[in-house]
């Protein structure tokens, strides 16, 4: 356990979108109440406001004294009332959208939404924006033992990678015209940690019963990052003077690779928890998630997204970044690791009441 990290934002206000989500949500908590297991203290006299669609359960924000704003990031009008009085500013966001019902969104959202809110943000006064992006405009590594650096050309994977691409070329675009704003781009790859959606929860069940394909030999290697590992790297981009017109990779401190991954789930299962892991069983041939691959992208093509689908297109890639530009710009530190992330993504599930 590290000492306690103070950040001093030195703003009067943090506008934060996606505060309901995954990441989020540990946002929203590390800038109102801290992260205790991380000892994250955003320190200074600030409000934080977020942006929320209707219908959200909002409670938990209220209680950390969180502002709301009910609205959609595509209306124009929701977007001036969410940023008004917003001079000196901080913005962090995060929404976006992984897996929508049509591909449309993927631009729609990530795109457009993005430039609607950074036009706004702008005219408001706003002085800085950390904008979480993706692997997925930067694509797939070429073999296993290759890292994405922040100077890796784009290959956008899909219609998410795309929409993401086009996101960053936008914000670049504004860095390069001299903005009055700050811009900081953020890149995140498959993270993990407590809260999870059920898309994970199925992740531990299907490992737990032996269920979970390997596809090729699982010597692919993947770059995760816990949660609270992203928060602090967020945050650091949000406080530190260097990050103004920068893009960073924030990580786990090391690619995993499927096998370890894996592997590591089922002995966090059967050593920590008691349960009982069934042995994997399940080896695909390599062909498998190639042909997901052509008939993901032929169904996106024509504006269909299968989530199932699209996942298995992944499972034998290689998607592993390089952390260092963080590490010596911000002073990132993702000192939790795979092992114990997972311990307490589970224990998270648990005490929910979502059975594994």
């Amino acid at each position: 356990m590290q000492g306690t990290i103070s950040l001093h934002l030195n703003t009067p206000l943090v506008l934060l979108t996606g505060a309901t989500g995954w990441l989020g949500a540990r946002i929203a908590a590390a800038l109102t109440t801290g992260l205790p297991r991380t000892q994250l203290r955003p320190a200074g006299c600030f409000r934080v406001r977020a942006l929320l669609l209707a219908g959200e359960d909002v409670s938990q924000l209220r209680k950390q004294g969180v502002e709301i704003v009910t609205g959609d990031i595509l209306d124009m009008e929701t977007i001036r009332t969410f940023v008004a009085g917003a001079e000196d500013a901080i913005l962090i966001h995060m929404a976006g959208v992984i897996h929508p019902k049509t591909v449309a969104q993927f631009e729609a959202i990530n795109t457009q939404g993005t430039i609607n809110l950074i036009t706004a943000a702008q005219k408001s006064g706003v002085r800085r924006a950390v904008v979480m992006s993706s692997n997925s405009p930067i694509g797939c590594n070429p073999h296993p033992d290759h890292r994405f650096t922040e100077e890796s050309p784009y290959h956008p994977y899909m219609g998410y990678g795309r929409s993401k691409m086009l996101m960053e070329k936008a914000l670049r675009a504004e860095i390069a015209t001299g903005s009055p704003m700050e811009i900081v781009i953020v890149r995140a790859p498959w993270f993990y940690g407590p809260n999870q959606p059920s898309r994970q929860t199925l992740f531990f069940k299907m490992i737990k019963r032996g269920k979970f394909p390997i596809v090729g030999s699982g010597r692919n290697r993947r770059s995760m990052a816990y949660t609270d590992n992203v928060t602090q790297g967020v945050l650091l981009a949000a406080a530190n003077k260097d990050a103004a017109g920068e893009i960073f990779w924030l990580a786990d401190d090391t690619p995993y690779t499927m096998n370890e991954i894996i592997e590591t789930v089922g002995q966090v299962l059967h050593e920590d928890f008691g349960m009982t892991v069934e042995p994997n069983t399940i080896r695909l041939p390599r062909i498998v998630a190639e042909i997901a691959t052509m008939l993901d992208a032929s169904l996106q093509y024509v504006g269909i997204y299968h989530q199932k689908l699209h996942v298995l297109s992944e499972m034998n890639k290689t998607i592993a970044c390089d952390i260092t530009k963080a590490k010596k710009v911000l002073g990132y530190m993702p000192y939790v690791g795979l092992r114990e992330g997972m311990r307490l993504s589970i224990e998270s599930c648990l005490e929910k009441g979502q059975g594994i």
